[in-house]
C-alpha cells in the first residue's frame, strides 16, 4: 500500500505542476478525481473514509451520467481547452511559437498522457485501502467512443502538430463545444442543439441559395464577405436558409450567433469579442425592422459600416426581413410645407428609407406560385420518402395552402409533417 501510496502522491504533484492545461480537471469529474486523491492519504478517521467514498461515488455517477470512459474525458477536454497555447497556435504555425510556450505544452500533455493511462482497477483499490472496506468499489469502466489521434499514440508530447491542426480546424472553448450561440445576459451562451436543417432540404430559390453560399465561402476563405438583408413573403424559407449554412460549414470553422432585436444595441459588443478569434461568425438577426430611430437602429448601422475601429473580417450579418424598408415610416414623417421643424426633413426620411442599402447584398425572396409550392412539396416528401401517390400529394397539398397559410415553403414544410404522422397512425391501425 505505500508505495502505491507513493504512486499516487506523485500522480498529485504532476497534476499540481500543470503549466497550460489546469483547467482540463476543473468540471465535475476532475473536481471529484482531485477530491479522491485529496483525502486517500487520511486514514483511521471514520469521517474521512466516508468522504472518500462519496467522492469515489460522485466520480463514478459523473461518468454513468455521460456514459464515456475516463480516456475519452481527458481527450476530450483536452481538445476544447483554451490556454495560451492552443489560443495561439490557431494564428501561428508551431514552428513560429516561442520555444517555450512549446515546452510546457510538451510537458502538459505528458503528464495529461499520464493520467490517461492511469488503471481504474488501481484507483478502485486505492480507495477500497483508504476507507478501510472489506471489498473493491465499483469499477466505472465504459469503452472509448472516440478514435482521435491521441488515442492512437503512446507519447502525446510528440503530437503537437496534429493537435495544432485540431485547434485551427475546430477552435476551442465554447466555440469548439457549440456551433451555435445566443446572446444572454452580456455573454454568449451555447446551443446544445442546434437546428438541423441542411442545404438540401430548401429548394425553390436556387439563385438566392447560390449567392448566400458564394458569399459565405468567401468569408470562410478570410476574405472581406458582405453583409446580406434576406427580404421577402413569410415562409419562404429565409431564416432556414441561414441556418442550414452552419450544417454545411462548421466542420470548416463556421459559427452562428442568434441575437434578437431587443439586443441589437450590443452588438458592437458581440463582435469586439468575436474579432481576434479564428473562426468565422455569421449574426444572424431574424424578422428585422425598427419603429424608430433608436439605439438599436445606430449599433446596427455601426457593425454595417464601420466606425473609427476597423470592422472584423471574421465577420457579417444576415438579417431576414418582410419588409424592404426596415424602418417604418408614417406619412406624418413626410414633408409638408406646413412644416418648419426641420429644414432638411426629406434627407431624414431618405436615411430611413435607405437603410437597407447599408447591408452589402439583399436577396428578395417573392411570393411561392403554385409551381414552385408543389416542387417543395415533392422534394421534402421525396427525402422521407413518403408512401404517397403523386397526384394525391398534390391535391391534399393544394387544398392544405388553401386552408392554412397559403403556399409557402413553411407551408410545404408543416403539411408533410402533417401527412407523415397521418399516414403513419393510418399504417399502424391497419
Amino acid at each position: 500500500m505505500d508505495k502505491d501510496l507513493n504512486y499516487y502522491h506523485l500522480i498529485h504533484q504532476k497534476i499540481a505542476s500543470l503549466l497550460l492545461y489546469q483547467s482540463v480537471l476543473e468540471d465535475e469529474i476532475g473536481k471529484a478525481f482531485l477530491e479522491i486523491l485529496d483525502l486517500i492519504y487520511f486514514r483511521n478517521q471514520e469521517q474521512i473514509d466516508i468522504d472518500c467514498l462519496k467522492a469515489y461515488g460522485l466520480w463514478v455517477k459523473s461518468f454513468a451520467s455521460q456514459g464515456i470512459s475516463w480516456q475519452d474525458y481527458i481527450i476530450r477536454k483536452i481538445l476544447v481547452d483554451d490556454n495560451p497555447f492552443s489560443q495561439q497556435v490557431q494564428h501561428n504555425s508551431l514552428e513560429n511559437l516561442p520555444q517555450p510556450l512549446i515546452e510546457a505544452a510538451e510537458q502538459d500533455l505528458s503528464i495529461l498522457n499520464t493520467l490517461y493511462n492511469l488503471p481504474l482497477e488501481a484507483i478502485s483499490q486505492w480507495v477500497k485501502e483508504a476507507a478501510n472496506l472489506p471489498f473493491s468499489p465499483f469499477i466505472a469502466q465504459y469503452k472509448n467512443k472516440d478514435n482521435t489521434f491521441l488515442h492512437q499514440t503512446d507519447h502525446w508530447k510528440n503530437c503537437l502538430p496534429e493537435l495544432a491542426a485540431h485547434y485551427r480546424q475546430h477552435g476551442t472553448g465554447i466555440f469548439a463545444q457549440y456551433k451555435a450561440f445566443k446572446w444572454h445576459n452580456n455573454k454568449l451562451i451555447g446551443i446544445s442543439q442546434a437546428d438541423t436543417i441542411t442545404l438540401s432540404e430548401i429548394v425553390g430559390y436556387e439563385s438566392q441559395k447560390e449567392t448566400l453560399i458564394k458569399n459565405t465561402e468567401i468569408l470562410l476563405s478570410g476574405y472581406s464577405a458582405l453583409n446580406i438583408l434576406l427580404y421577402g413573403s413569410r415562409g419562404a424559407g429565409k431564416s432556414s436558409l441561414v441556418k442550414s449554412l452552419l450544417n454545411q460549414y462548421s466542420c470548416q470553422g463556421l459559427r452562428l450567433i442568434e441575437v434578437n432585436k431587443s439586443q441589437l444595441s450590443n452588438l458592437p459588443m458581440i463582435v469586439d469579442q468575436l474579432r481576434n478569434i479564428a473562426q468565422k461568425f455569421i449574426i444572424f438577426v431574424d424578422d428585422l425592422s425598427f419603429e424608430e430611430d433608436n439605439d438599436a437602429f445606430k449599433a446596427l448601422k455601426v457593425v454595417l459600416e464601420g466606425n473609427v475601429t476597423a470592422k472584423a473580417k471574421n465577420v457579417v450579418v444576415y438579417a431576414t426581413s418582410n419588409r424592404r424598408h426596415l424602418i417604418r415610416e408614417y406619412f406624418d414623417d413626410r414633408p409638408r410645407p406646413k412644416d418648419a421643424d426641420e429644414i432638411h426633413n426629406w434627407d431624414t426620411v431618405q436615411e430611413k428609407l435607405s437603410f437597407s442599402d447599408r447591408f452589402g447584398l439583399t436577396l428578395t425572396f417573392q411570393p411561392a406560385n403554385q409551381d414552385t409550392y408543389l416542387q417543395i412539396v415533392h422534394h421534402l416528401a421525396s427525402q422521407i420518402n413518403l408512401k404517397i401517390d403523386k397526384d394525391e400529394l398534390e391535391f391534399k397539398a393544394k387544398q392544405w395552402a388553401t386552408k392554412h397559410n397559403g403556399r409557402s415553403g413553411r407551408t410545404a414544410r408543416q403539411f408533410i409533417d402533417f401527412i407523415q404522422g397521418e399516414l403513419a397512425i393510418k399504417n399502424y391501425k391497419i
